[in-house]
């Protein structure tokens, strides 16, 4: 398939963890505005599930498998896209977990595992497009990191941590990348999957109290959408989306 020049052609966008949540959300949006997907997640039942309801209202979406805490996973996804589509526009790192808990509870298996998802997986994602699109003088890395980034509350101490890190890594890579584009999105309360990772009950049950003014992932979408569809000399830096009802 040979696409025209960016300016005038639907982009090709990689997203991680596009099985549900956030992911899906951006892939519907992104799908509706005419742009190439590829879709990567663990659940490629799901993610079958989900090319197939874009393609059927005649968008473009490409599922692969893909574990974003292996690096050769990663590396298959964007090559496959690469091989696919002969260039890749644009990677919304957005796999993430959110097993909250406090620090005395020891859960050390899930803070590796928000450290290997949430902070590794987003480097992984990096390595693997950064050569791509230096090679083509272009592209836009898209980081999903969380109003967590930017406070930190009891029992989000290690996820807090990794959001930070997310955002901190992103700068790094903007200042570095004079050809590239990089956008941080922090989403406040957000109806997803995220809480299904929680596994201290009584941290469930308090985030579970804190729901209903949560947003629709679909306004994180809508995020994703505005920051991919500026001019290419327009780097929107950090967006941050909050139920307006959330201190």
């Amino acid at each position: 398939m040979t696409l025209l020049p960016t300016t005038y052609a639907p982009k090709v966008v990689l997203i991680t963890g596009a099985s549900s949540g956030i992911g899906e959300a951006t892939a519907r949006r992104l799908a509706a505005a005419g742009h190439h997907l590829v879709l990567g997640a663990r659940r490629t039942d799901r993610l079958a599930v989900l090319a197939k309801d874009i393609e059927t209202d005649t968008g473009v979406a490409f599922p692969h498998v893909l574990d974003v805490t292996d690096p050769d996973s990663m590396q298959s996804f964007v090559s496959a896209a690469h091989d696919r589509y002969g260039r890749i526009d644009a990677l919304v790192n957005n796999a993430g977990v959110m097993p909250l808990s406090r620090l005395d509870a020891l859960k050390v298996d899930e803070w590796n595992r928000m450290i290997d998802v949430n902070l590794r997986g987003v480097l992984h994602g990096i390595a693997a497009v950064l050569p791509v699109m230096q090679a083509q003088g272009a592209g836009h890395i898209v980081n999903i990191a969380s109003v967590s980034g930017l406070r930190v509350d009891p029992t989000a101490a290690v996820y807090s941590a990794t959001k930070h890190a997310v955002r901190a890594l992103s700068e790094g890579l903007r200042q570095e990348s004079r050809e590239l584009r990089v956008t941080v999105i922090s989403p406040g309360l957000t109806r997803s999957e995220l809480t299904e990772t929680i596994s201290d009950q009584d941290t469930k049950d308090a985030v579970a109290g804190q729901m209903g003014i949560a947003i629709p992932a679909a306004a994180i979408g809508e995020a994703v959408h505005y920051a991919i569809s500026q001019p290419a000399d327009v780097d929107v830096n950090e967006i941050v989306v909050r139920p307006t009802a959330q201190g």
